[in-house]
């Protein structure tokens, strides 16, 4: 091998270390944000964007239709349940008082419990 980077190798390697990056990123917001609402978020959305990198740049690299139909099962299924994942928990934190209701710009969830208790 002579040495020199074809541009897929230069692509796949800008995607891994922006996957690497969206991850710390992550893990950052994960420590660093005060309650559980700010934390679900910071692990939801650069996890699923980072993931996508990686799997795009695992695509690009092993460009076969076995690999890319598991991708896209890979991705799907995180899509499908990363959502509903971090709507139960910020509605499990909710209810145990694990949330700052003052700062909360507005209250459904409990608006809607206490038009249920009154039922």
């Amino acid at each position: 091998m002579s040495g020199v980077l074809s541009p897929t190798d230069v692509v796949v390697g800008v995607l891994v270390l922006l996957s690497a990056f969206l991850s710390m990123a992550a893990g950052i917001g994960i420590v660093r944000f005060p309650d559980v609402l700010t934390r679900l978020h910071a692990a939801t959305k650069p996890q699923v964007l980072g993931l996508a990198a990686v799997l795009l740049a695992i695509v690009l690299r092993v460009p076969t239709w076995g690999v890319l139909s598991t991708v896209i099962l890979v991705m799907t299924f995180q899509l499908l349940t990363q959502p509903m994942t971090a709507h139960m928990l910020g509605r499990s934190a909710y209810r145990t008082d694990h949330v700052r209701r003052d700062s909360l710009i507005e209250d459904e969830l409990g608006r809607d419990i206490e038009a249920h208790a009154n039922d």
